[in-house]
């Protein structure tokens, strides 16, 4: 990460000079802004490092550091069904701008599966950009018994239970996704989650699960035919796997991206929300980020500050009635 020379005034400082001077009722206020950032921004992961996720926003924090003249420095904290890292940064950390989490659709569900909800995913953070998605879909290892999606059916069909898959917690969007193709194909799987989607890639190449139902870091070991691609998750075929097939062509009436931001903890000044709304927009545009997305079949999925507070406030309703309509439970 590059760390810039802070002796002389920088044009994110002089935005922000100009943003708290227009606010002459509240100098103290202006001058504190001023300073942002004093300090290295940690930004946290709630994924395994090597994921992803983990390495766009790796990108990201690179290439805003060089304009925010401080380290965006990443700090992974899966666990939680991911929602323990953006948790901590709710519940502990200053809302001064310098500590901030990836903000993904599993930490607006999980509350509502809880007899007593732990958070409140509009009241408790600070919304500030949505960025983009996943590339979802199931791979098997490449000797697998199971060559189409059709295959993999049956033999769950015809042995209920016996098919293990493994995606990044109980209760995400992969694992609920998951859970409706079973209910619809009246099949039963075995699910055996793990904290992100590298290790659960490395549990399937090892042998430990059948199928891995997860975001694209299966893609390179499809590519190097380590792996097998039985289903995407998105509308249209992916070109670089054009052979195969999506949901929506093997019969269900599902598309999953997961689209996905980040946010920091309640009560933030919204001078700093500007700042760090602008550079990480600026990060995500560049086609040092883009070839990372890419690289990962992300698509891009940006939202400024008010309209992704409106998309979650509106994915927090859809999620909370999911979850009564399907029952889950974390309560046991």
């Amino acid at each position: 990460m590059t760390v810039r020379d802070t002796t002389a005034p920088h044009p994110t400082r002089r935005l922000v000079l100009a943003t708290g001077a227009a606010a002459l009722a509240a100098p103290g206020l202006a001058r504190a802004q001023a300073r942002f950032p004093d300090r290295p921004i940690q930004l946290v992961v709630p994924w395994p490092a090597g994921g992803s996720a983990d390495v766009q926003l790796r990108s990201i924090g690179d290439i805003a550091a060089r304009a925010l003249g401080q380290p965006v420095v990443i700090q992974n904290r899966p666990g939680a069904g991911g929602t323990l890292g953006p948790l901590s940064v709710a519940q502990q950390a200053r809302p001064d701008g310098h500590t901030l989490t990836q903000m993904h659709l599993s930490v607006l569900r999980r509350p509502w599966m809880m007899r007593t909800p732990g958070w409140d995913p509009v009241a408790d953070f600070t919304h500030i950009i949505g960025m983009t998605g996943w590339l979802f879909g199931c791979a098997v290892k490449a000797d697998s018994r199971f060559r189409t999606w059709q295959d993999m059916i049956a033999f769950a069909r015809a042995n209920p239970g016996r098919l293990t898959f493994t995606t990044s917690g109980i209760g995400t969007t992969n694992h609920l996704a998951m859970e409706s193709i079973q209910e619809k194909d009246g099949v039963q799987l075995t699910h055996v989650p793990y904290r992100g989607s590298n290790e659960a890639v490395t549990a399937v190449l090892g042998g430990q699960v059948d199928m891995v139902c997860d975001s694209s870091t299966w893609a390179p070991f499809v590519e190097n035919n380590q792996m097998r691609a039985l289903s995407v998750w998105t509308a249209e075929r992916v070109p670089r796997f054009a052979t195969v097939p999506t949901l929506k062509e093997l019969g269900y009436d599902l598309v999953v991206t997961s689209p996905y931001g980040v946010s920091g903890p309640k009560g933030m000044d919204e001078g700093v929300v500007r700042v760090l709304h602008d550079v990480m927009r600026d990060a995500l545009m560049t086609p040092e980020n883009a070839e990372v997305r890419n690289r990962f079949d992300m698509p891009l999925v940006y939202q400024d500050t008010q309209t992704y507070r409106a998309f979650i406030a509106e994915r927090v309703e859809y999620e909370k009635a999911m979850v009564r309509r399907l029952n889950l439970s974390l309560d046991g």
